[in-house]
């Protein structure tokens, strides 16, 4: 498994059962993560994914099996200016001594 296409269709490849998508609300400690299943929260392993609160997963049994989508929490971050060391805010990679 190695992502959002090989889940076609929200249907587990391995099984042919289906995968639900769910949101991740929380991650725990033990490759855990609280996901929103539809307004209850539910504890499943994310040991195949790496996720990030906000992201929505693909979850069988209890377990991640994929991210299909990125929360925007994580787009904010990989859009923002990079921070240097010193604490100073660099753009376009342009380095401060």
């Amino acid at each position: 498994m190695n992502g959002p296409e090989d889940c076609t269709d929200g249907v587990c490849v391995t099984c042919s059962d289906q995968a639900l998508p769910m949101s991740v609300v929380r991650l725990l400690e033990g490759d855990l993560a609280i996901v929103d299943a539809g307004g209850v929260l539910e504890e499943v392993s994310v040991a195949l994914v790496d996720p990030a609160v906000g992201d929505t997963v693909l979850v069988h049994a209890r377990e991640a099996i994929a991210v299909v989508a990125r929360g925007s929490a994580r787009k904010s971050d990989e859009e923002s200016p990079e921070e240097s060391d010193d604490g100073v805010e660099q753009e376009d990679g342009d380095e401060r001594a």
